[in-house]
């Protein structure tokens, strides 16, 4: 059955492969999966076509045959555990794969989203420059910590995993910050995510649909 992604007609990010359907096409490209994009602009994404896909308007979502999802986390789930290559095969690591996952979701990212609120809506508020380093501090937090657990790793557990693929795709966020190169071996976890050529043709193609360029090679 074909696989079908919504994406952005014209990505916000400018390319930069931090749009959450970068996470999707990562995914697939990993696990060698053919998929076929449909992009969305704005106003598409509110129509109730595109809301019966995503209650919540946003993409990206999958479809395969009869099964449709939403939210990157369970995409990406979803796409492991149908696919050899991004899950361990001993039931334990995997299930730590797992809980990585869940961690770049609902731990890492979270102050990281706050931070990128902050600098992009906030910035002409009163107290904007109280507030700012306040939130500095609670991503910084997290990535002592996140640091301190990778140590000198190539990655958090073991071989590469889907719990990596969310970590990095988490992490990229903070790049244009500088808060990322503060922590060496977190910056060069990210790099080793990012020279993967899997990551490299996901990127490549969320790229292409904002140049209008298709993806080289």
């Amino acid at each position: 059955m074909t696989i079908t992604i919504t994406a952005f007609e014209r990505s916000p990010d400018g390319g930069k492969g931090l749009a959450r359907d970068t996470r999707v096409r990562w995914a697939l490209e990993e696990v060698g999966q053919p998929y076929e994009v449909r992009l969305v602009s704005f106003g598409t994404m509110k129509e109730p076509a595109h809301r019966a896909l995503h209650p919540f308007g946003q993409i990206p979502t999958y479809e395969e045959g009869d099964l449709a999802l939403f939210e990157t986390g369970s995409i990406v789930f979803h796409i492991a555990e149908r696919h050899a290559g991004l899950l361990p095969g001993d039931a334990n690591a995997r299930s730590r794969a797992i809980t990585w996952m869940f961690a770049a979701l609902n731990t890492v990212e979270p102050p990281i989203l706050e931070l990128g609120t902050a600098r992009l809506l906030e910035g002409d508020k009163s107290w904007y420059e109280e507030r700012l380093p306040l939130v500095e501090d609670r991503v910084r937090d997290r990535l002592d910590q996140l640091s301190g657990r990778l140590g000198e790793a190539d990655w958090l557990d073991g071989a590469f995993s889907a719990g990596d693929l969310m970590m990095v795709s988490v992490l990229l966020r903070l790049k244009s910050s500088g808060i990322l190169d503060e922590y060496p071996n977190l910056a060069a976890y990210v790099g080793r995510g990012e020279v993967r050529p899997a990551y490299k043709r996901a990127f490549d193609a969320q790229l292409a649909v904002y140049t209008g360029k298709p993806p080289a090679g």
